[in-house]
C-alpha cells in the first residue's frame, strides 16, 4: 500500500485564525491533490509568512459550489459573499473537512528552513 503524502497549503491569515479558533472546519479549493494526502501543513500567507500548524484530512467533498455551501455553511468560517467570489465562474468546488487541528507552539519560518522558499500558489507536496 502506498503511503500518503503531506502538503503545504497557503491559507490567508483570517482563515487560519478561524481554523485555529475552531470556527472553520472546511478549507475550500478550486482544485485538489492528485496524490493521496493525509496531513495538511498550514503556511499562513503574508503578512504572517509562517507555518503555524497542521491538520488531518477527515474527508474531501466535491460538488457544485452551491451544494458545497449548503453542506458546509454552519462551519464555513468564511462569509457567503467571499465564498461566492472565490468560486465565481467555477462549476466544481472542493471542501476539505479537517480534524485533529494542531497549532505549533513555535511557528516555523519557512524562509529559514528551505533555501529559496517560494510560498505555494495553492499547495505543494512535502
Amino acid at each position: 500500500m502506498r503511503s500518503k503524502d503531506n502538503v503545504l497549503l497557503s491559507i490567508k491569515p483570517e482563515y487560519a485564525n478561524e481554523i485555529m479558533d475552531g470556527n472553520k472546519h472546511y478549507e475550500y479549493r478550486k482544485r485538489i491533490f492528485r496524490k493521496p494526502v493525509n496531513t495538511i501543513v498550514m503556511y499562513v500567507t503574508r503578512p504572517v509568512g509562517l507555518i503555524t500548524g497542521e491538520f488531518t484530512i477527515k474527508r474531501i467533498m466535491v460538488d457544485t459550489p452551491e451544494n458545497i455551501w449548503l453542506k458546509t455553511e454552519a462551519y464555513a468560517g468564511i462569509k457567503k459573499k467571499d465564498f461566492d467570489a472565490y468560486f465565481k465562474g467555477h462549476d466544481k468546488a472542493y471542501a476539505i473537512e479537517m480534524e485533529d487541528v494542531m497549532a505549533y507552539h513555535t511557528p516555523i519560518n519557512p524562509f529559514r528552513v528551505w533555501n529559496h522558499f517560494v510560498p505555494p500558489q495553492s499547495f505543494r507536496y512535502i
